[in-house]
């Protein structure tokens, strides 16, 4: 799974990073508001920690700008302790939860679980499920109705970013920007390579028809129904 930090504190910053990586999330940091926006735009996240007060564009107004152009990405805001008009107005702009600094590492893990799960991300046992899909982060294995599939480690991210926007047309570029990465040097024919390199591993456990073509923007992962 990904997940972006935008904080201005370096340290915090570095710490906060170590702390997902620690659990295998993929992240990426950012630290200022507009920086952070401009990143949370591509929606390739599964998460986002957002500090309220931020140079450039404050967390209540990323929240905002967000939630009005239809990103529904799951948003945990940090937040001093006594800025408490200022979380109000970071839950009501539609974050997801807060928590106060100094936090305590096992919190911030929780509450970033606890938001997954209610969004349906997460499944109880920290997998991801949606219908006959499970993944487990954790282990890097998938399974489609119990049968496992064996998936390279791009394959994998892959078929992990469909599963968490399932029954949702994800263009080229966002795909390419979740799995191989802003910076990569690959070029974005490595979408249709890898694409049809899952297919076939799909096809073989029973689901041929589960990754749709949208012709002319990108492609999108069927749910159960479908499969």
């Amino acid at each position: 799974m990904r997940v972006l930090v935008v904080e201005d504190d370096p340290s915090l910053l570095g710490v906060i990073r170590g702390i997902f990586e620690s659990e295998l999330f993929q992240t990426d940091t950012a630290e200022t508001g507009d920086d952070g926006y401009f990143m949370a735009q591509q929606a390739i996240y599964d998460l986002i920690v957002l500090d309220l007060m931020l140079p450039g564009m404050s967390g209540v107004d990323i929240v905002r700008s967000l939630q009005s152009s239809g990103h529904t990405v799951p948003i945990i805001l940090l937040t001093a302790k006594d800025a408490v008009k200022d979380r109000v107005a970071g839950l009501d702009a539609g974050a997801d939860d807060y928590i106060t600094k100094p936090f305590a590492v096992e919190e911030l893990l929780a509450r970033s679980r606890a938001v997954l799960r209610r969004r349906g991300t997460l499944g109880a046992e920290g997998d991801l499920t949606y219908g006959p899909y499970r993944l487990s982060p954790a282990s890097r294995e998938a399974f489609i109705s119990q049968i496992p599939l064996s998936l390279t480690s791009t394959e994998y991210e892959l078929l992990e970013f469909m599963v968490c926007n399932i029954d949702r047309i994800l263009t080229r570029e966002q795909i390419f920007d979740r799995v191989w990465g802003f910076d990569s040097r690959a070029g974005i024919s490595a979408v249709d390579v890898y694409i049809h390199h899952l297919r076939k591993k799909l096809a073989a456990a029973g689901a041929e028809h589960s990754v749709r073509t949208i012709r002319g923007i990108g492609f999108m992962l069927k749910g159960e129904y479908d499969v």
